[in-house]
């Protein structure tokens, strides 16, 4: 009897205290023109944002590479899994095409250990007037992706402060 290879994965957690209200930081993770302005690890643009904020609803968003990195664009898909105003965003994200299909990692180019589905959930705490932000996400495969997907994370969060 054959038994199918599972493969690891992982988690990690990013914490930030973000000097703005809870109202304004919850703006810019739900409002496509606000998620515009940071999406996407440093040098990177976001030229389009669809989303459908309810259980079920699907997102879409476009990272575009600087031009140096060949300025390709690149398109995630998912739906948001748990919705809690101001406090909780849960959300899958898989690799897709301009038009919001789920594409299989390896047929789009993809490293090897790219994940078809992560989990993100960002929980959001009321500080007075500062916002603690914690940033979770699942389905990593362990190795250089993983860390690449920290540092993108770091950086994205890094210009949604700037952003605010």
């Amino acid at each position: 009897m054959e038994t199918a290879e599972r493969v690891k994965t992982e988690s990690f957690v990013i914490r930030r205290i973000i000097d703005a209200p809870i109202e304004r930081v919850w703006r810019a993770w739900t409002e496509p023109e606000l998620l515009r302005r940071w999406w996407g690890p440093q040098y990177y643009t976001s030229p389009s944002c669809e989303l459908d904020l309810r259980v079920g609803g699907r997102l879409l968003l476009c990272m575009r590479a600087p031009a140096e990195q060949g300025g390709q664009d690149s398109y995630t898909t998912g739906r948001f899994t748990r919705i809690v105003p101001k406090e909780l965003l849960e959300f899958t994200q898989s690799p897709a095409d301009k038009d919001g299909a789920p594409l299989d990692p390896a047929a789009a180019g993809l490293p090897a250990d790219f994940p078809e589905e992560t989990l993100t959930t960002v929980s959001f705490e009321r500080k007075g007037e500062l916002t603690k932000l914690r940033l979770t996400v699942s389905g990593m495969s362990p190795g250089q992706l993983f860390v690449f997907a920290f540092a993108g994370w770091h950086q994205s969060l890094d210009k949604f402060e700037d952003s605010l």
